[in-house]
């Protein structure tokens, strides 16, 4: 089909050639041989008549032209999805939706691991890719390569729609073996201590360590810094470093491992966790029962405190 003389389906492939910027791996989504891919961006590049993608080395790169472009033809093609293609009564049981989440360990360990043993009840053939959070997710979303993001409020995008889940605090913990620390903690003692602490991508702590310069014009002394929560409980077994957490995960993952909880020494910022997605997506019938099932879970989970 073609309009104003485009053939539509060139889109589709606009697409997939601009968010990989490489042939074989364009080819691998678009379910095309490399050769008839080369030829498709033939076709575009004389219907744009730019280059669209230069050789540069061994890869490729857009030209300003295609950047122009590119957020354009995704938002034309997530509006036909979600608005055109998508059906407006739809059977979750059916339903072999792919949906891709962007939220960080913490978050699977409390909330998505029982969100999915509740919906393959409802909708076993949908499939589902986690994804850690990254520099690039907000681009992601708004692009639509991302079906949703759950995240701490200072992570949203303003304009996009968001739901709050829930809030959560903050604890300490500490191996139980620790005779450096008693059942309370000082802020001295909580200073002086080595920390573990986490870090996203390559330079993004936790915002706790902003928060502690802000208020105190002091930073915590960190020994070591992982990617992932999940990791905090074991980096302090058998040592006498301290780690600040969420409490909720804090009481899992001293059932798994020798910790004691304590609480902080100072009232450290209360979290609170959103659900953000793009708006496009708001009448999209999966979409919207994947947010319902979201908070059906957090209500029935206990997630009140």
């Amino acid at each position: 089909m073609r309009f104003e003389h485009l053939d539509l389906n060139l889109l589709v492939a606009l697409d997939a050639l601009l968010k990989e910027q490489n042939i074989t791996r364009a080819a691998e989504r678009l379910h095309l041989t490399q050769s008839a891919t080369s030829g498709v961006l033939a076709r575009l590049r004389a219907y744009f008549e730019d280059d669209l993608l230069v050789q540069v080395g061994r890869k490729m790169q857009p030209t300003p032209y295609a950047l122009e472009l590119q957020q354009p033809v995704s938002d034309v093609l997530l509006t036909i999805r979600s608005s055109i293609i998508t059906k407006r009564t739809f059977d979750p049981a059916g339903s072999k939706r792919h949906f891709r989440i962007v939220t960080s360990d913490y978050l699977v360990t409390v909330l998505l691991t029982r969100l999915l043993r509740r919906v393959q009840r409802e909708a076993p053939l949908c499939t589902w890719q986690i994804m850690p959070p990254s520099e690039s997710a907000a681009d992601m979303l708004t692009r639509g390569e991302i079906d949703m993001m759950i995240v701490p409020e200072q992570y949203l995008i303003e304009g996009r729609p968001a739901e709050l889940l829930f809030e959560e605090e903050h604890v300490c913990v500490v191996w139980n073996q620790n005779d450096q620390v008693g059942d309370q903690l000082t802020l001295e003692q909580y200073l002086e201590l080595g920390h573990v602490s986490v870090e996203f991508g390559h330079t993004r702590l936790t915002s706790i360590e902003e928060w502690f310069m802000a208020q105190y014009g002091v930073a915590r002394r960190l020994e070591v810094i992982t990617q992932d929560f999940n990791s905090l409980p074991q980096l302090v077994v058998g040592t006498n470093r301290i780690a600040t957490m969420h409490s909720r995960l804090a009481r899992i993952c001293a059932q798994q491992w020798p910790i004691r909880i304590l609480p902080a020494p100072v009232k450290l910022p209360t979290m609170r966790e959103f659900m953000h997605w793009n708006p496009i997506t708001n009448n999209d019938p999966m979409h919207r029962w994947l947010r319902e099932k979201i908070v059906e879970t957090v209500a029935e989970e206990d997630f009140s405190g």
